[in-house]
């Protein structure tokens, strides 16, 4: 069995050990020319910056990224109101049309001017690959431009969760961007970054996997409510924002404590006490709601093409030995069998007994004898440079191992997941058989936004393409539903569905600190962080 006290203790001594060898951290390279360029944030990220459109990934990173560079038509606020954000609108008394006018300054980093015809063609983009987006587009008519100002959206019949899909805070948003760009068939890297959002990227010195740079948009009109989560006013109070790359957790802490750079978005939980006892920096959780972590399995492959097959493997998770592995401490973390996250209105067990219960190693031993299992290697992505996703695939392995499954597990970095993850050849062809992700909760907190439950296939389902018509069949019910009461009995029924097929295997909950220092002022919150309007920073 997988020794969770042990891994934790290893991983803990390794930690303390390094930081009192490197107890003068050395001076890093990029701190001359972030001087040089005026006021300037320097960032470790959760992960490093490959992908960088934001409509062919769902990688939080590559989302952090669409939100420095573009706007959304409308967002979503701290008291979760969607509120007017490019565009403010008017809705039929029927129902069934929703016009949006552009406000005045919008502006493509380029100098012309933001038109209704390309936020148009930016939805229509967003709408192909989005979970919400492609049942928005269900219920959808027609959208069209009616003058340069004027986007009009026109139902087949009353949708209640039209402002709630363009307007969510997270992957993947709805971001606007120039018709030529937005064109681009949502499969394919659009050719160039340019957005209307309050900073402009500097392509010329992106270093993919090393830095990413991102200059203040000098003709980025705010709006002129407060900033709250992504809605409000965009106010850019320094000069330049730059991420850097650090897959060495350790070297990441001892920049921060040296002033080398000023946010971490995701310390080590081992080292967050010692981080709480500097008084130069401020530790906090910014997404109060917390991540869903899960593991998704590959629907179109053996040996996970056999329902009975992904049966046995849930069986043999235990969330709390994943959770001890990624998180330590339960101030952080809670178990959760809820598809659609505890402590919501369609929070459930139904269908998640076993994961409850710790999941059981015989009974997956036995499910695995009977499901027809020939052996077949399960090909597990392992990326070891984020901190939140490196020890659920080296956990959920040893369980699998433990159950009777002949695992190949694959040392990698999160960004080649990104991209392999899309690949659908087979494993000995570069493909995969299973990957480990996080979701922010509010992400995956209804039928709806949680992309990962849909049953569409190859056909626009997301990495994995599990099929399932009885679970878009009950989806478009849940839309449908004339009553919170009635929503919660469809969702319920979709989560046994999603158990019983599999559809991906939920792993708990957790948050997640960042930690920064406290030069920086004016740190958002927010179900979509970080983001870095809003921050001022003193010398």
């Amino acid at each position: 069995m997988f020794d969770i006290s042990r891994w934790k203790r290893h991983t803990l001594a390794a930690a303390l050990s390094a930081l009192a060898l490197s107890f003068a951290p050395p001076s890093l390279s990029f701190a001359p020319q972030a001087l040089a360029a005026g006021k300037t944030i320097t960032a470790v990220m959760h992960s490093d910056l490959r992908i960088i459109d934001p409509i062919l990934t769902t990688a939080y990173i590559t989302r952090d990224h669409g939100y420095m560079v573009y706007d959304t038509l409308v967002a979503t606020d701290s008291n979760f109101k969607i509120q007017p954000q490019m565009a403010d609108w008017k809705i039929s008394d029927d129902k069934l049309t929703y016009t949006f006018t552009l406000r005045d300054g919008l502006k493509w980093h380029d100098g012309t001017p933001v038109t209704a015809e390309d936020c148009v063609a930016s939805l229509k983009r967003w709408g192909k690959v989005d979970g919400m987006g492609q049942k928005l587009m269900d219920f959808t008519a027609s959208i069209e431009a009616t003058d340069a100002k004027t986007i009009t959206l026109k139902l087949k019949e009353p949708y209640g969760l039209v402002l709630d899909s363009i307007g969510k805070p997270s992957s993947r948003v709805a971001f606007m961007m120039p018709k030529r760009l937005a064109e681009t068939p949502p499969d394919k890297a659009i050719p160039e970054q340019i957005g209307s959002g309050p900073f402009k990227f500097v392509q010329a010195e992106f270093q993919p996997g090393v830095k990413s740079v991102y200059e203040k948009n000098k003709d980025y009109v705010p709006r002129k409510e407060a900033a709250s989560w992504t809605a409000g006013g965009k106010v850019v109070k320094v000069d330049r924002v730059e991420w850097i790359t650090m897959p060495d957790a350790q070297t990441a802490i001892n920049a921060l404590q040296s002033g080398d750079i000023d946010f971490m978005e995701n310390p080590s939980f081992e080292m967050l006490p010692i981080l709480e006892g500097n008084k130069d920096l401020k530790v906090e959780t910014l997404n109060k709601f917390g991540f869903q972590t899960l593991g998704r399995m590959n629907f179109l492959h053996p040996p996970f093409d056999n329902p009975k097959v992904r049966r046995a493997a849930l069986l043999a998770v235990n969330q709390k030995d994943v959770l001890d592995a990624l998180v330590g401490n339960p101030k952080y973390y809670k178990t959760c069998a809820a598809f659609f996250i505890c402590d919501t209105p369609f929070a459930t067990d139904a269908g998640g007994e076993s994961l409850v219960k710790g999941g059981s190693i015989a009974d997956a031993k036995k499910a695995l004898a009977e499901s027809g299992y020939d052996g077949t290697p399960v090909v597990i992505m392992a990326p070891g440079d984020v901190v939140t996703l490196k020890a659920q695939p080296i956990v959920v392995a040893q369980q699998l191992r433990d159950a009777g499954f002949k695992v190949d597990l694959q040392a990698t970095d999160w960004q080649t997941v990104v991209s392999r993850r899309a690949s659908q050849k087979p494993p000995k062809e570069g493909g995969w058989n299973m990957f480990f992700t996080n979701w922010v909760s509010a992400d995956v907190s209804n039928p709806i936004s949680n992309l990962s439950i849909g049953g569409q296939g190859t056909k626009g389902g997301w990495f994995g393409w599990a099929e399932d018509a009885k679970i878009e069949q009950l989806k478009d019910a849940f839309v449908r539903a004339a009553s919170l009461d009635d929503q919660k009995k469809i969702a319920t029924e979709i989560q046994k569905e999603a158990y019983d097929q599999v559809i991906y295997i939920p792993l708990g909950q957790y948050q997640a600190p960042s930690a920064w220092r406290k030069s920086l002022t004016g740190v958002l919150d927010g179900p979509a962080t970080p983001i870095f309007w809003n921050i001022d920073k003193t010398e």
